[in-house]
């Protein structure tokens, strides 16, 4: 877990970075939480060894919340029936995250805009549709975007798990998979 935790750090440096260049399109603030509220939020198996490290270092009450709301996703689940089941995030509690030094590399790079250049085009993050980030530089009818720094550096989990930062750190990546699919063992 070493090794992940000097990834991360050195991960968050880069991501800041990017965030910094992107500050003028970026309106993420604390008590913004939409990104967290609907997604599947998926992870790799050393991610979700981390935010386990996170939960086990809650407080009772916290862990409680958690374990409900984990309990309360699983049920809705299973009746919905549908292959991708989007969800908030069991560990936002009161629109903050319970975990937050120990969330996902999703979680990291929510709200910013890169270029993913295996499929060739820019990602935005779904808050760009709710008038928030890069929404003044968005053409919704044109689905383009008006600004040139995109950063050429794709953050898609599986890209950063096989960067050349997670070989520096030994990460291997593994089966990624929702969040909830981790929680359902």
């Amino acid at each position: 877990m070493n090794n992940y935790e000097s990834f991360i750090k050195e991960f968050d440096e880069q991501i800041k970075k990017i965030a910094d260049l992107q500050k003028k399109y970026i309106y993420c603030k604390e008590g913004c939480s939409y990104c967290c509220e609907k997604g599947d939020y998926p992870f790799s198996q050393v991610e979700f060894n981390y935010i386990t490290q996170g939960f086990i270092n809650l407080g009772y009450k916290e862990k409680i919340t958690v374990q409900n709301n984990i309990k309360k996703l699983l049920e809705e689940k299973k009746i919905n029936k549908d292959k991708k089941f989007e969800h908030v995030c069991p560990f936002l509690i009161n629109k903050k995250c319970s975990v937050y030094e120990y969330r996902g590399i999703i979680c990291r790079t929510f709200g910013l805009c890169y270029y993913d250049e295996e499929n060739k085009y820019v990602r935005l993050p779904d808050c760009v549709n709710k008038g928030l980030n890069y929404s003044e530089y968005y053409d919704k009818k044109d689905k383009t975007l008006k600004i040139q720094d995109v950063p050429m550096v794709n953050l898609r989990i599986d890209k950063v798990l096989t960067s050349d930062l997670a070989k520096k750190y030994d990460i291997k990546q593994s089966d990624i998979r929702p969040l909830l699919e981790w929680l359902d063992i």
